[in-house]
C-alpha cells in the first residue's frame, strides 16, 4: 500500500458528521497516527484525511488502499482518531469493520498494515484478502 494511491470521489463540498466514538469502524495505533501526521506534514497535506479503501484485485480478491484525500463524498464515513481523520467509503465500510491500521517499522521493512478480523484469508504480501474463504487466484499481489 502506498500513500500516493488516489481514488475518485464525488462532491468535495460537505463532510458527513463524524461517527460517535463508540461506533468507530476502525482503530488506529499510535505508531500509525504518528506516521500519518509525519507524512501529512511532509507532503503539505495538513487538511487532508486519511482515506482507507478496499478495491477488487490482488491474488485473494480484494486489496487495501490508503491515500490522503481532501474530497469527501456524501456517502463517506468520517471518523476522528485524535488529530487523524479517517474517511471510509460505503463499499469499503462493509469489509473493514473492526480493522486496525498499524505502522510497522522492522528489519524486514516498514509500512502500513491493516489487521482485519473480517479477512478469512490473505496472501503473503499482506495487502490482499478475502472474506468468503474462496481460494486465492494465481498471480501477483496488487499493491
Amino acid at each position: 500500500m502506498t500513500m500516493s494511491e488516489t481514488t475518485q470521489q464525488q462532491s468535495p463540498q460537505t463532510a458527513p458528521a463524524p461517527a460517535p466514538a463508540d461506533e468507530l469502524l476502525v482503530s488506529l495505533t499510535d505508531a500509525a497516527a504518528a506516521k500519518v501526521s509525519e507524512l501529512r506534514a511532509r507532503e503539505g497535506k495538513d487538511s487532508a484525511a486519511l482515506r482507507l479503501f478496499v478495491k477488487s484485485g490482488g491474488c485473494s480478491g480484494f486489496s487495501y488502499g490508503l491515500a490522503f484525500d481532501e474530497r469527501i463524498a456524501d456517502d463517506d464515513r468520517i471518523e476522528h482518531h485524535g488529530s487523524v481523520p479517517i474517511v471510509i467509503d460505503a463499499f469499503s465500510a462493509q469489509y473493514v469493520n473492526g480493522a486496525e491500521i498499524d505502522y510497522v517499522d522492522s528489519l524486514m521493512g516498514s509500512g502500513f498494515a491493516i489487521n482485519n478480523p473480517n479477512a478469512v484469508s490473505s496472501c503473503a504480501c499482506g495487502s490482499s484478502f478475502n472474506t468468503d474463504g474462496s481460494p486465492a487466484r494465481a498471480g501477483g499481489c496488487a499493491h
